[in-house]
């Protein structure tokens, strides 16, 4: 028999009975009844129920167990008895009566207990995450982790797709968040840089004659954390093509991502064909570039019901700024005053001076409310007819430019699809964001800048971009970026472009945005020189793993998707990283440290 098991703990069935076995595992939790001691034994596979009684060689040493020790169990397995089976676990239908029982590995008292499902502070959870990924939960995750992935790259070799790999070391990017620097011994004074991602690469490799990219790629930023943005690195699908449109790369991503969710959502509905949503729209009916189609509410603009109306706040702020709006968020089932003032409040939370509403109720007519009163039935009604509003419903207002108030009003969605159970929790609900703006007004060093990937491909002819006037701000606001965005359930799966892979439209591009060429050349020459020497057009995209993860697990935190995170500081607690370094490795790397007083 094997030094340490003749099966594992998940794998024994009633077909097993009357065997001698072997099996090692953790003590996951150990019981008393009655002087016979019952040991839930734990592996990577599952759980088995191991028995000892005073009659058993092994009672003797079962005694001595604890929580988390780690043990081999030789014994005979048995049926339980009947009333006492456990349908809940594979193995519930036996249990094996422990003949033999030798500790390979005493633990001492723990920080935290593995058995449960107890929240516990993040703190001690990172510094003992090997014990975090014992529990149940996290376990499960991290499995479900590798599965996903290997789901993701079977559907990119289909969709006909070769996975590459690219430098981790590389140049510093003169662009996008913080870079990690890495001092080179053999170069003094100089670094090289983790990459925030293979960008360059990925888009060289296309310039190389390679025609389809991808890669499971590690990403490297210094940035501040959040419950979807993990500190330090993250992983993302990197994906890129030649001799594409964006039509195109939608028709290669989407199968990929629709059947990993398919396969992975446990019977949830998944969007089947993904809509595709200005950035416009997006933000004028949700609210936000990142909207939660789940949630079926959209803001309109009512600003015509209040443009001369008898409510002087809004008609006086229409009739003053070109660009002043009124939107209305209907809000479905909320039509009674205890929700609306809750409303009130939580805008005046937010920083608004408040939240106006008009509700309908019963035996009223026009409406309720004090804008209901100042506007009139007639208007109200209008009100209530572009938004499809009846008894029972209510909307709210928020006026003046939207860009000023365009993201409160996306949380005010939120919180109203929330707060009448409006969300569809059960099902996953995909888009692409499309037609983003290439250029927005900075209005702080008056000028025109990017607005979003400064590298994407405008939405028209090169000739016709050449041709653009530099001075014709009206116009260059208006252009379109062949950008896009994959969205799920509000959570931004990635960003995306057709590239400019023009070296002339480049620089058009750039200089618009008041970067002369000589700079241009000194922060993107390597780039700048492969474009100019035969490159095809290209584009890609890069979905998050970790966030894929995280939707697919139900969790609302990459923390609980990532085998070992660091804390909200970017500080690996298990490991004590960062950390000093010995003056001697300094000396090395030519570094001397000046650490000021902060």
């Amino acid at each position: 028999m094997h030094r340490y098991r003749s099966h594992t703990c998940g794998a024994l069935r009633a077909s097993d009975i009357g065997q001698t076995v072997r099996l090692s595992g953790w003590c996951h939790r150990i019981r008393d009844h009655g002087g016979v001691l019952f040991i839930d034994l734990r592996d990577h596979y599952g759980l088995v129920q191991v028995v000892a009684d005073p009659d058993s060689p092994a009672f003797r040493t079962a005694e001595t167990l604890r929580s988390e020790w780690v043990v081999k169990v030789d014994g005979r397995v048995r049926g339980r008895p009947a009333g006492t089976e456990n349908p809940e676990l594979p193995t519930g239908a036996v249990e094996v009566y422990a003949t033999d029982i030798e500790v390979l590995g005493p633990a001492a008292e723990l920080p935290m207990p593995v058995f449960g499902d107890q929240e516990y502070p993040e703190e001690i959870r990172l510094k003992y995450r090997f014990l975090d990924l014992r529990r149940e939960r996290l376990h499960r995750n991290i499995m479900k982790r590798g599965a996903i992935i290997d789901s993701l790259r079977r559907r990119m070799r289909e969709q006909g797709f070769f996975e590459f790999q690219t430098p981790i070391l590389t140049a510093s990017s003169p662009e996008g968040a913080r870079d990690y620097l890495v001092p080179s011994r053999l170069h003094p004074g100089k670094f090289y840089a983790l990459p925030q991602a293979p960008q360059q690469f990925k888009q060289l490799t296309m310039i190389s004659g390679f025609d389809r990219y991808f890669q499971i790629a590690p990403c490297f930023r210094d940035e501040d954390a959040r419950a979807d943005r993990s500190p330090g690195e993250f992983y993302q699908l990197d994906i890129e093509m030649s001799f594409v449109t964006q039509d195109d790369v939608f028709e290669a991503v989407e199968p990929v991502l629709r059947g990993v969710f398919e396969e992975f959502a446990e019977g949830k509905p998944v969007t089947q064909k993904f809509p595709l949503i200005s950035y416009a729209d997006a933000i004028q009916q949700y609210g936000t570039d990142k909207p939660d189609l789940r949630n079926p509410i959209r803001m309109h603009n009512v600003s015509e019901a209040f443009r001369g109306s008898g409510f002087k706040v809004f008609a006086n702020m229409l009739a003053s700024d070109p660009a002043a709006q009124v939107w209305g968020l209907p809000a479905p089932g909320g039509g009674n005053r205890a929700f609306c003032d809750r409303m009130d409040d939580w805008a005046k939370g937010e920083g608004l001076p408040g939240l106006g509403y008009i509700f309908w109720r019963e035996g009223e007519d026009g409406g309720a409310g004090p804008l209901a009163r100042n506007i009139g039935p007639e208007r109200t009604s209008a009100i209530r007819e572009q938004l499809g509003l009846g008894i029972g419903d209510a909307v709210f207002f928020l006026a003046g430019n939207p860009k000023a108030f365009v993201k409160v009003a996306g949380l005010a969605r939120t919180r109203i699809g929330e707060a009448l159970k409006l969300v569809d929790q059960e099902r996953f609900e995909l888009c692409w964001i499309v037609n983003f703006p290439m250029y927005e007004w900075n209005e702080e060093e008056k000028k025109v800048d990017f607005s979003h990937n400064p590298f994407s491909m405008p939405n028209m002819s090169a000739e016709e971009f050449l041709a653009l006037d530099p001075s014709d701000r009206e116009k260059l606001l208006s252009i379109k970026a062949i950008q896009y965005d994959i969205v799920c359930n509000g959570v931004e799966l990635s960003s995306g472009a057709i590239r400019n892979h023009r070296p002339d439209v480049m620089k058009k591009a750039f200089a618009i945005a008041g970067y002369p060429e000589d700079v241009l050349e000194q922060k993107f020459g390597g780039m700048l020189h492969a474009l100019s020497l035969g490159a095809p057009p290209h584009g890609g995209i890069a979905p998050g793993i970790d966030r894929i993860v995280m939707l697919l697990c139900g969790e609302e935190n990459l923390r609980e998707v990532v085998l070992f995170p660091m804390n909200q500081r970017a500080e690996d607690l298990m490991m004590g990283a960062p950390s000093d370094v010995s003056a001697k490795q300094l000396r090395e790397l030519h570094i001397r440290l000046d650490l000021r007083d902060k």
